[in-house]
């Protein structure tokens, strides 16, 4: 079996925010998507090892910045690489506004935003799948939308070539963070992105 067959799936690419007792929060996934037209609603899967899982879990609503191909690499770092338990990333972020929910949304790379109301979730294991209402939405540009292929071979920087040390190492193909070891834990968890150790490839450095 050929685990790589699961990359071929066409994903978008999203920055989710919502907010919870004060605090705003945001982090990237790539599972937005339209489910019913009448009434409008979309569906979204969340790692639970997310702050912003739980953060829409009890607040029930959330907004999704559909991402287009002008977003920048430290888009994605910013809202992907780092926990919100640890950080604030709206501190010093401007390129962002708030839609009539009281959510952040994203302003620059974005080309649209959907703001949402949960109506039900399923637990799925490691992720939760949230199924909302779209109470608003605009269009912020003509950008094409970002997919992940586009990610990786365009937005995404590329690994850098140094002179080979002969070692066994991991790398994770959402990320690019490099776990050194002959061995990957089954159960390794990425550090940066989240993302487990199936979407991680053998290299040697």
């Amino acid at each position: 079996m050929n685990g790589k067959a699961m990359y071929k799936l066409s994903y978008g690419l999203f920055v989710l925010t919502s907010a919870l007792e004060g605090k705003d929060n945001g982090c990237i996934i790539n599972t937005a998507i339209q489910v019913t037209s009448e009434p409008n609603r979309i569906s979204i899967a969340v790692n639970k090892a997310n702050h912003t899982e739980e953060m829409i879990r009890k607040s029930d609503k959330f907004n999704i910045s559909i991402l287009s191909e002008t977003a920048s690499f430290g888009l994605f770092r910013h809202f992907g690489f780092q926990s919100g338990r640890d950080c604030d990333k709206f501190a010093d972020f401007s390129d962002c506004k708030r839609s009539a929910n009281g959510l952040y949304y994203i302003t620059a790379g974005a080309n649209a935003y959907l703001s949402a109301a949960v109506e039900q979730s399923i637990d799925l294991g490691s992720h939760t799948l949230f199924i909302a209402s779209v109470e608003d939405m605009e269009v912020l540009s003509q950008e094409p939308s970002a997919t992940y292929a586009y990610y990786q071979s365009q937005i995404k920087p590329k690994p850098e070539q140094t002179k080979s040390t002969g070692k066994t190492a991991w790398r994770c193909r959402v990320c690019g963070y490099v776990y050194e070891g002959e061995e990957l834990p089954a159960d390794f968890i990425c550090p940066l992105c989240k993302h487990p150790a199936s979407d991680f490839e053998k290299i040697i450095l």
